[in-house]
């Protein structure tokens, strides 16, 4: 496992990892409390780490389960030869974890950033063993008409600058650090936290990858699979949905709440307009009481 400090792992990360194995490589994941499961699906370039707080509340009452995907946080860092950065291999790796815990209720995701799109694969997958959606600053659709590529991941995605900007000096994760709140600046120690698991060129590279994944046109690797998921949210139509979404985020603004907004009639939405994309970050008591209220009318809702 990755050290990533003392301090880290007792005061702000206090919890008793787990390992499973995925083609001989440790994907390590928190399964934390009992209850009705709670699978909590986090982005690029966070990890676990951005769930905490929400773990440490929703414990006592729900069975807590959040991966680090392969590449991030405390999960194994392969080189390409060694695994396919791909979305499909996020949707499969999470459905092993899922299929290996051997749940046997339906299960709460909650989802956040590239963490939607996986959730929300996994989902078209099995809709069958969804029992609520919270999303947040996320997308399980294509690039909105309406938006236009960001400039800053246009250049990561597809030059030679933004590779060694990101891999020679881990800019994605220390840029977003600073970037992705709005309301409420991280501490230098929680800053340092989330930039922890990507501390050298080779731990740095699901960070990259993420970016060169993502599916702007016909033919890239991930793009049918995203038209799959975006064809198939008409499946959770009734499925109790929360969204929770910072206004100021550059990346996955009003217009991609605008399509779950569509797609999700009946959602719960909450706007925060002084937050960024880091939303657990910059409203945290606010949303953790909002998810943790929702996830307990959806119980009561099915006892």
């Amino acid at each position: 496992m990755l050290d990533v400090g003392v301090a880290l792992v007792t005061d702000l990360y206090p919890f008793e990892g787990r390992r499973h194995t995925i083609r001989g490589l440790g994907y390590h994941y928190l399964d934390e409390g009992s209850g009705p499961p709670v699978v909590m699906v986090h982005g690029n370039p966070t990890w676990s780490f951005y769930y905490r707080n929400l773990v440490a509340r929703l414990r006592p009452n729900y069975r807590c389960i959040v991966p680090d995907h392969i590449g991030c946080g405390l999960s194994d860092k392969p080189s390409d030869s060694e695994y396919t950065y791909t979305l499909e291999s996020r949707v499969d790796d999470l459905e092993s974890l899922l299929d290996t815990l051997d749940i046997k209720e339906k299960i709460n995701l909650v989802m956040h950033d590239w963490g939607g799109m996986i959730g929300m694969a996994y989902a078209t997958r099995h809709p069958e063993r969804i029992r609520s959606l919270t999303v947040m600053n996320t997308s399980a659709f294509h690039l909105p008409k309406a938006k236009s590529f960001p400039l800053a991941l246009w250049v990561c995605r597809n030059t030679p600058l933004g590779a060694l900007l990101i891999r020679g000096f881990n800019a994605f994760s220390a840029v977003a650090s600073h970037v992705c709140v709005k309301r409420k600046p991280l501490s230098r120690e929680v800053r340092n936290a989330y930039r922890a698991p990507y501390n050298s060129w080779k731990n740095r590279i699901a960070t990259l990858r993420f970016v060169q994944d993502i599916p702007l046109r016909p033919g890239d690797l991930a793009y049918a699979i995203v038209s799959g998921v975006e064809e198939g949210v008409g499946a959770f139509k009734d499925t109790p949905t929360l969204a929770c979404w910072g206004m100021k985020d550059f990346v996955f603004d009003h217009t991609f709440l605008e399509r779950w907004e569509r797609e999700f009639p009946h959602a719960e939405i909450h706007r925060f307009d002084d937050c960024g994309h880091y939303i657990l970050e910059d409203a945290a008591d606010e949303v953790e009481s909002l998810i943790e209220d929702f996830l307990g009318n959806v119980a009561r809702d099915n006892e």
